[in-house]
Formats: structure tokens, sequence, C-alpha cells
């Protein structure tokens, strides 16, 4: 009975911790370029009794064997990368990156992370900035004084117009082998790590980089019908490991009534 409290527990915490996964997707089903997560599972220990195959003498072997788990526990919380819909707002720095890419910015004790959302802005130096004001590398330069109109190109081809004339330059984007195996910071940034490897620039458009979309943003790729789904799934099967608590409780306490 006690391996069954302690099986069904764990079947417990491990729907309890999906439970907060699906939250967190659904907390953020309006946050730009926001990236839900997934959360895999994986059985614990098995106590064997009987091995499979084992030798049972004059050449003979056991077909099967007898294994009892121990319950389950969660073994990663992995992002999917599948795009989000991208909505037309018109500014002039608002850029949805269609395709695969990051926009590197620099952290405040000069570290580089990496972010989908492209709701950029500009400093009082011209610099271009996120919401969270950090500033934007990927080849950005900073905006002129009397700047008049900035036009990005979907291969990632800026032009800053200013009545003295126009200055052009190109920004890149950077992407990962592995990228589920970037560190999430928050505030929509990504670290990179020794799973995720290095990161390699590239051009928008260009050997599988995404495309530059002006005047748009990209939305959250949480599907909120999908994310219930999930979340009933989530609750029933922590009901249902109570159920097995419950019943391993009541089977001893039958065996505490028993009488001589």
């Amino acid at each position: 009975m006690l391996r069954a409290l302690y099986s069904a527990a764990a079947g417990m915490e491990s729907q309890q911790l999906n439970l907060d996964v699906i939250s967190n997707n659904l907390a953020n089903v309006n946050t730009t370029g926001f990236k839900k997560s997934k959360i895999e599972f994986e059985d614990l220990l098995y106590q064997t009794t009987r091995a499979p195959g084992a030798e049972q003498g004059a050449g003979n072997q056991l077909p099967t064997g007898v294994q009892v788990g121990h319950g389950s526990r969660v073994v990663a919380t992995s992002r999917i990368f599948t795009n989000g819909e991208l909505s037309q707002t018109g500014e002039q720095l608002d850029m949805a990156i269609n395709g695969d890419g990051f926009f590197e910015v620099q952290m405040p004790d000069g570290t580089k992370a990496y972010t989908r959302a492209g709701s950029l802005k500009t400093a009082s130096d011209g610099r271009i900035m996120t919401s969270d004001g950090l500033p934007v590398l990927s080849g950005f330069q900073a905006v002129p004084a009397g700047t008049t109109s900035i036009s990005i190109a979907p291969t990632g081809d800026v032009t800053y117009t200013t009545p003295s004339g126009n200055t052009t330059f190109r920004v890149q984007l950077s992407r990962f082998l592995n990228p589920n195996g970037l560190e999430s910071l928050g505030r929509n940034l990504y670290k990179e790590t020794q799973s995720s490897g290095l990161a390699e620039l590239g051009s928008p458009g260009e050997n599988g980089f995404g495309q530059l979309e002006q005047g748009q943003l990209e939305l959250s790729n949480v599907k909120v019908v999908e994310e219930m789904v999930h979340l009933i799934m989530a609750q029933r099967a922590y009901e249902v490991n109570s159920k097995a608590v419950q019943a391993a409780d009541e089977m001893l306490q039958q065996g505490n009534n028993l009488k001589r």
C-alpha cells in the first residue's frame, strides 16, 4: 500500500507542474512573441521481483517478468517555437519575424540576450530599444535627428529618410541549432546556453532565416482551446491519482481494522 501511496503522490505532483505550465501559457496568450511550453513526463524506477528472461532451468526463460513502477516525474518543459499570427499595427518600428530567427539585445551587464518581440522604440539618443529599455543590436544603427520616415524591407534593409538624404544599412538575425536549449529569462528574453549552441548570424530571408514584416507584430502562439483541453486532462489526471491515494488509504484502514 505504501508504494501505491507514493506512486499516486508522484503522479499528483507531476500534474500540478503540468497545471503550472498550462496556466503560464494561458497567462501569456496576449504577450507579443511569446512561445508556449509543453511538459514532458517519464516513469520512475521499477522494482523488479522477477526479471524478464531469467533462466528457469532446462533451457527455459521467463517470457515476461514482474516489475512495479513508482510513479512519474517531469523530465522537461520545452518551448514550441512555431510562428504566431501576425497583427497589423502600422508603427514604423514594429517588426515581426516571419520564420526562424531572433533579435539580439544587450543586457545591463553587457551580456547578450535574444527576443522575438519586435515592438521596438527609439531612445532620446536615437538608439533602437526594446519596450523594456534594452538596446537592440542585430546591426541596428541609431536613428538620425530629423528622420522623417523609416523603411524596413523583408530582407532586413533599413532606410532612414532625412532632409539631407537617406541612410541605408542591413540588420541581421540570430538563430540556434537547438532553440529548446535556450534559457528563458522572462521579459520575452532568452539566453544562450551550451545546450542551445552558439548563435548563428544571418540576413533575413536568406539561408532559412525568417523575413521581417514592418508595421506588424507576432502574437503569442498559444491556442486557448488547445490549452483548455490540456487543462481538463491535467485536472482529471490529478483527480484519478487522488482517488488512488484514497483507495490505498482505505485498504490500509481495512488492514488496521482486522481482528483476530
